[in-house]
């Protein structure tokens, strides 16, 4: 049971040879016809492997020709996917030439994006077209169907396939959940024998893959047999954790099905390097930053034939592509572009047919492309900024060199001290081929509620199998009575008070044992727990109102003197947002009060902003990587303590980085030794808090430098500031970054912030941190959410469709009345998604063990100052020096203070 590991064994430099397969073994298993077209097609590519096959294909596809579960984890452009396909085309031709094919699905490809699922539909045509060909010029008559399904596809063509069902179905996971319930398609699933998760890691990390393993496992007891699942992913870890949310469990509670491990993740050559514009991003004149930046761009587009350029924001890839039309006359609409999801839909499209055809000199994007069509054109990347996490850099990199054999080009162009460092750490852990991890959300109940509601739906069932089909899945394998009873009292609205609410019954449960003696259903046996679906409507209910992407809207603002309107933001915007935060709008800066439904009110204010603008837009940090960067600071200290600068120069100089980049480290560091010490940096072993006196503002801050990102730091800071504000009965506001936070109280009061930490017991955190939720902006919106999902909220019902704001102003009215109730699922589900999934409670317990433990200090700095390590907790709004305005000036008067105050100490080799 479980798994074995073949190829590498996640080593940097791959060697095709390890592969103990050779290619006539992997060809000897294809159909001739097969065979035939595979050789013409391919065989010329991929010499340098001294045969037909990449290591991914000729590893998977034996595997998946014997009928194994296989997680494929293998680079963008290695032929993962086809290893996948041609293996299941080749059993199909085999199939239907030797008996016939049932007018059924045989296998399912279930992809996070639609884009994706209409790229692979495209690419199945060449393959089936081409070796049906081959077959006609033999006289045989074979056909192998395909056709793709999901939210855009018309009634006609979902009818049709009724009539004439493909054999090969492209889909996504909301679809298949439709599917699994649609009376009359759920028939032709029976006879599915393959399942292909393609960028399974994109979806394991979000209750879309959640709703997706139970989908399997809801297929897995319709089907006749036990379909092979094969899992693709470029970058993914941990290996086998994922291999075991593919398959499942063979029993509820029990050992993961079988599996197979392909890891060739690091079967291509990568070629990346981290730059800086200057050695001196604080006193070099930002419109200079810009300019050698923008000349730097425009001189590797140039020397490249197709660019992909990666921001962090949606209107940073627009302001990138504006800037280089204007800086240079190169770049116009015929031959540059830029994509993200804001754009509609056939602009997209437009952008991306041009890149498969290589007609773009440049592409500049957000996140939209870190996934999805094939661009084999792009021979560069080029990452603006951190994309946070290690997996982000090789999914974004591994865009360029599209073939195996070519080399992966990427440059990151670090504008911000911070995240230089950050960047330098990535690049570094990626030559060793460390990956981030994926923690899959666990037991969460919305997502169990559909579920189970869909399958009451579908037909009537013992309640141990519904339940059971439910634990097989991965997430749900620990899920026992203490979730399940919550959950089935919702769903049968067992609660007085939730039809007065209009939240009616889903389901009924009893036991087949009528007062009569003749029991209802006799399949089961007499007194056997039966489940059933509940109300007319509930299959209509159901089909309109599934899936687990929520809805999200704007919001629009008004001062609260006068009611006057000052613009809109964007509801996720304001998750970050706590009374007394100050923000930017128009050009103005606005102290949020609160908010009620779809309205947003506000006082004018001259104070300092708290929340950048780009706040939610942005992806957070690593977990794994920020502990990685401390980790970094530590080395990087012991460095300078043993040679100071030139040891640090001479050392970093080993890392994927330019000499500026080099300098620029080096010299932030120094003068945080110099200023305050090496005990004011944050390691692995040392978390610092640093306190300020802002006599100006009347304000202290305190500054954590906790690294570990800004789930971590969302969460820790809130549950800090809640402790705090009781200890010293003032408010306490919150700036939070991925590397660390800021606190701030009036100047007349003060609290033992080190103190506070330590006094901290990991078993409270989590009851605290729930604590601090109440009646915030963020619980509500949470809770829209997941009422939504478990159907408390309909979005669609009889013809109405109610939309996002709607929705809120419904979960606010049902708020008071669920929180009053004894484990209310719902409720406890929105807590659970947001001390876990958002601000990583998990975390937080393991750090502050750790500090209990005495295996991390805590340590206190007074400064005049911001330290240099300060400086992006101190002007949080000016983070990204392309993409936003910054306050520049402010950077430069802290570091004239930090500089003078060297100075008169006279402790560093140069400022």
């Amino acid at each position: 049971m479980g798994g074995r590991e073949l190829l590498a064994e996640s080593d940097v430099e791959f060697d095709p040879a390890s592969v103990d397969i050779d290619d006539a073994d992997v060809l000897d298993r294809l159909e001739p016809p097969v065979r035939e077209w595979w050789v013409e097609e391919f065989g010329e590519f991929v010499p340098e492997n001294g045969g037909f096959f990449t290591p991914p294909q000729k590893a998977a596809i034996p595997l998946i020709h014997e009928g194994e579960n296989a997680l494929v984890a293998a680079p963008t452009g290695s032929g993962k996917t086809q290893s996948a396909f041609l293996a299941i085309i080749n059993e199909l031709f085999a199939r239907d030439r030797a008996e016939g094919l049932d007018n059924s699905v045989y296998c399912l490809y279930v992809s996070p994006l639609k884009s994706l699922a209409n790229d692979i539909h495209r690419n199945l045509t060449v393959p089936l077209s081409g070796i049906t060909d081959r077959l006609a010029d033999r006289g045989e008559s074979v056909e192998i169907r395909h056709a793709i399904r999901h939210g855009d596809t018309a009634d006609a063509d979902r009818q049709a396939m009724l009539d004439e069902t493909p054999h090969i179905l492209n889909t996504t996971p909301e679809t298949l959940a439709i599917l699994l319930n649609s009376p009359k398609f759920r028939e032709k699933l029976r006879t599915v024998e393959y399942v292909v998760v393609d960028e399974i890691h994109s979806l394991a990390e979000n209750k879309r893959g959640t709703h997706l393993s139970v989908s399997l496992e809801r297929l897995e007891a319709l089907a006749h047999g036990s379909p092979t699942r094969i899992g693709c992913s470029a970058t993914v870890e941990p290996l086998d954790a994922m291999a075991e949310f593919l398959v499942g469990r063979r029993d509820p509670g029990g050992e993961p099905r079988d599996y197979e491990l392909v890891d060739a993740r690091f079967a291509r050559e990568f070629d990346i390097e981290l730059s800086c514009p200057t050695d001196d991003l604080v006193n070099t004149p930002r419109d200079l930053v810009n300019d050698r930046f923008y000349r730097q761009l425009h001189d590797l587009i140039a020397d490249h034939t197709n660019t992909l350029v990666f921001t962090n924001t949606r209107s940073g890839a627009e302001r990138v592509l504006h800037n280089l039309r204007e800086r240079y006359d190169d770049y116009h609409e015929g031959n540059s572009a830029c994509h993200h999801g804001s754009l509609s839909k056939e602009r997209r499209q437009d952008v991306e047919r041009q890149l498969k055809t290589g007609d773009l000199d440049v592409v500049t994007t957000s996140t939209s492309l870190e996934l999805g069509i094939d661009m084999p054109y792009i021979d560069l990347v080029v990452q603006v900024g951190s994309p946070k996490s290690v997996a982000a850099l090789l999914q974004r990199v591994g865009r360029a060199g599209h073939q195996l054999g070519r080399t992966v080009t990427g440059r990151v162009i670090a504008l911000d001290r911070d995240e230089l460092v950050e960047c330098a750490v990535m690049l570094a852990k990626a030559e060793e081929g460390f990956v981030d991890r994926v923690f899959v959300p666990e037991n969460a109940q919305d997502v169990a509620a559909q579920q189970v509601y869909g399958m009451a739906i579908a037909e009537i069932r013992p309640e141990r199998e519904v339940r059971g089909i439910l634990q097989r899945a991965y997430p749900y394998r620990e899920y026992g009575d203490a979730a399940w009873e919550p959950l089935l009292a919702y769903l049968t609205a067992d609660y007085e008070g939730m039809e007065d609410r209009n939240v009616y019954a889903k389901v009924w449960r009893d036991e087949n044992d009528p007062p009569d003696g003749e029991y209802h259903y006799e399949e089961y046996p007499v007194g056997e727990p039966l489940m059933g679906k509940r109300g007319r409507l509930a299959r209509v209910i159901y089909m309109t109102n599934i899936g687990t992407i929520p809805d999200s809207f704007t919001c629009d603002v008004f001062t609260r003197s006068g009611d006057e309107w000052v613009g809109q933001l964007d509801e996720e915007y304001l998750d970050t947002l706590e009374s007394g935060d100050v923000f930017v709008l128009g050009g103005d800066r606005f102290e949020y009060r609160y908010r009620r439904g779809s309205k947003v009110y506000v006082d004018p204010t001259s104070a300092r902003p708290t929340v950048p603008s780009w706040f939610s837009e942005r992806l957070p940090l690593s977990w794994d990587l920020g502990r990685e960067v401390l980790t970094f600071q530590g080395e990087l200290l012991d460095h300078f303590e043993a040679g100071g600068e030139s040891a640090v120069r001479h050392w970093l100089r080993e890392f994927p980085m330019d000499e500026h980049s080099v300098r620029a480290v080096t010299r932030m560091f120094a003068q945080q030794v110099a200023y305050a010490g090496p005990g004011s940096v944050s390691t692995d072993r040392r978390l610092v808090v640093e306190e300020e006196l802002d006599r100006n503002e009347y304000e202290r801050h305190y500054y954590v430098h906790s690294n570990y990102g800004r789930r971590f730091n969302d969460g820790f800071s809130r549950l800090l500031a809640y402790r705090m504000a009781r200890e010293a009965n003032a408010n306490v506001q919150i700036a939070v970054a991925d590397h660390g936070f800021t606190l701030s109280m009036p100047l007349n009061r003060k609290v033992d912030v080190v103190g506070v930490i330590e006094d901290i017991d990991p078993d409270d955190a989590r009851a605290d941190l729930r604590a601090s939720l109440d009646g915030t902006d963020l619980l509500q919106r949470y809770f829209r959410i997941n009422a939504t999902r478990a159907l408390m909220i309909l979005k669609r019902y009889k013809g109405y469709e109610k939309s996002a704001s709607e929705q809120q102003v419904s979960s606010e009215m049902l708020l008071g009345f669920a929180e009053s109730l004894e484990d209310f699922a719902v409720v406890e589900e929105t807590y659970r998604e947001i001390l876990e999934d958002k601000l990583h409670v998990e975390g937080i317990e393991q750090v502050l063990a750790a500090v209990g433990a005495g295996e991390v200090t805590v340590e206190h700095h007074r400064v005049d100052s911001p330290s240099p390590r300060a400086f992006g907790l101190a002007t949080l709004m000016a983070s990204d020096v392309v993409l936003a305005e910054d306050e520049s000036e402010v950077l430069r008067e802290f570091h004239q203070r930090v500089v003078e105050a060297i100075d008169e100490t006279g402790t560093s080799e140069r400022a």
